[in-house]
């Protein structure tokens, strides 16, 4: 199903299609939960020119040489067009339910070595890596992804929270969560315009750098229209359409509308 909404994504004129990496539902437990490397697999063999990728990879809970392999294998396989988009985890109950950390601080450093050990074995070969938490020792990944000179790493962050902004500096873009961080409501124009730049300060890197925005457009195509060009404007290069608590029915239609442009008149 989901290869099949992506496809439609695809026709409709999308520009990616990104699914969730969640290992428990604690708000929904009846609901089923999809392996996102067998799901991608398949979206990538069912596209051929939208960017894919995990909205977002909870680094911690993984093993960063297995994240790492897979990723290049669908990078391959995709022709390159991959995004490593990467968090701390937004639920602590995918830790904690089986006994692993769930100390937010944990898993922070646990993402930041493994940003540095994938960046690595992509990069390199014969790489070693001696962290508090992970060692590596001459290992050589292959193959390497398609993209160079690597896949783009993006990483998720909720404003005003200036650690992950920091950090996402450091990579490839940003991925602003569509709520504030403290209060749990929708994020404001003028909070992502300050979020934006706070992490443009940050960066010391020349090169490309994505700022995603996400959230729920309204439905009347001129306001949705209005709200994309606001926050393009502000600094972001994308819009993520959520669809929390969608059914199926109501997130196909959504897809097929296809998305609001900014050049539109």
């Amino acid at each position: 199903m989901l290869a099949q909404l992506a496809a439609e994504a695809e026709a409709a004129g999308w520009d990616g299609f990104f699914i969730w990496d969640v290992l428990f539902n604690q708000h929904e437990p009846s609901t089923p939960s999809v392996d996102p490397w067998i799901a991608l697999t398949a979206i990538a063999l069912g596209t051929t020119r939208i960017k894919i990728g995990l909205m977002v990879t909870p680094l911690a809970r993984h093993r960063p040489w297995m994240v790492a392999r897979q990723l290049a294998n669908l990078d391959q396989l995709s022709q390159g067009r991959m995004v490593c988009t990467v968090g701390i985890g937004h639920s602590a109950t995918d830790f904690a339910a089986v006994g692993e950390g769930s100390d937010p601080l944990q898993r922070a450093q646990l993402l930041d070595e493994s940003l540095e050990i994938i960046n690595g074995l992509w990069t390199q070969d014969h790489y070693s890596f001696r962290g508090t938490y992970y060692q590596l020792q001459d290992v050589t990944l292959y193959p390497k992804p398609l993209q160079s000179p690597r896949i783009p790493i993006w990483v998720a962050g909720g404003w005003p929270r200036q650690a992950p902004f920091r950090r996402a500096a450091r990579w490839d873009g940003v991925s602003f969560k569509s709520v504030a961080h403290e209060q749990q409501r929708w994020l404001t124009l003028n909070e992502f315009r300050a979020g934006v730049a706070f992490v443009q300060q940050q960066r010391t890197q020349v090169g490309p750098f994505e700022v995603l925005m996400s959230g729920e457009l309204p439905e009347q195509p001129t306001e949705a229209l209005a709200q994309i060009e606001a926050f393009a404007a502000a600094g972001a290069t994308w819009w993520v359409e959520e669809g929390f608590g969608w059914s199926l029915d109501e997130f196909r239609g959504r897809i097929m509308q296809g998305p609001p442009r900014v050049d539109q008149n």
